[in-house]
């Protein structure tokens, strides 16, 4: 079995390395002789050093010209040679026990993929209480967040991969499509729990907890109209894409 491991990244020179680090002390701790695997970067029109450090850290790179999270996703997919996919965002650290349940999963023959709870550190309350209540509507749902989302490789690829019409929330629509390519082939779509992944607190620390409701509230009343403009999705965007030189995140003071 060969797993692809695909991170998309615009401009993560600061973060980069150590999401591969913890990908690769993750993966290497799997003892199965049977199991192989590959890195690939999507460098997503960077204008750092982003591309140039996953090289050196022993990624695969490959460059996808148009800033948008899914059609970066997608351009890593396309290249990929695994069995199972695994997407992890640049600004998150896979962990080994992360990885053993994923293993778990996968040689059990019963998943068509899976996403995971996450933790971030550093947050004010209300961050934390809001994350409390994704991780009830991710478990309760089975939806994925966009941090980390496993799938089988064929069945990515026979539902298309991530919608490239939308903005935010194309993790969701994926395991939507993901769960219904699984019940008709008896496979299911779960979230993983016990080991979660840790990620960057970065839209929580750029926004007050008023703009993100407000952000929330006009996904929850005009969910199409508003994923795919992405005027209407400020939080979202600029946080991947133009947060960098604005804040100095904390993601590994923990």
């Amino acid at each position: 079995m060969k797993l692809s491991i695909i991170i998309p990244a615009f401009n993560e020179e600061s973060l980069i390395i150590h999401c591969l680090n913890s990908v690769f002390d993750a993966i290497n701790a799997q003892t199965s002789p049977e199991f192989s695997y590959e890195v690939i970067v999507v460098d997503n029109n960077s204008t750092d050093n982003t591309a140039k450090i996953a090289q050196q850290a022993g990624a695969q790179v490959v460059f996808e010209p148009i800033n948008q999270i899914g059609r970066a996703r997608n351009a890593g997919a396309a290249i990929a040679t695994g069995d199972w996919l695994l997407f992890i965002d640049a600004d998150s650290l896979l962990n080994r026990g992360m990885v053993a349940d994923i293993m778990k999963m996968i040689h059990s023959n019963r998943y068509v993929g899976c996403g995971s709870v996450m933790h971030m550190p550093n947050l004010p309350w209300w961050g934390n209480a809001a994350i409390k209540l994704w991780t009830f509507f991710s478990v309760t749902f089975r939806w994925a967040s966009g941090a980390l989302v496993v799938s089988r490789a064929d069945a990515f690829r026979e539902v298309g991969g991530f919608n490239q019409e939308l903005f935010a929330a194309d993790e969701i629509h994926l395991s939507q499509l993901l769960k219904r390519w699984g019940n008709q082939r008896g496979l299911k779509f779960t979230i993983l729990t016990h080991h979660p992944l840790v990620t960057s607190p970065r839209k929580v620390q750029l926004y007050s907890g008023r703009e993100i409701i407000a952000q929330l509230m006009s996904v929850l009343l005009h969910p199409h109209r508003t994923l795919i403009d992405k005027k209407k999705l400020p939080i979202c965007l600029k946080a991947f894409y133009k947060s960098k030189k604005k804040i100095k995140l904390k993601l590994f003071c923990w």
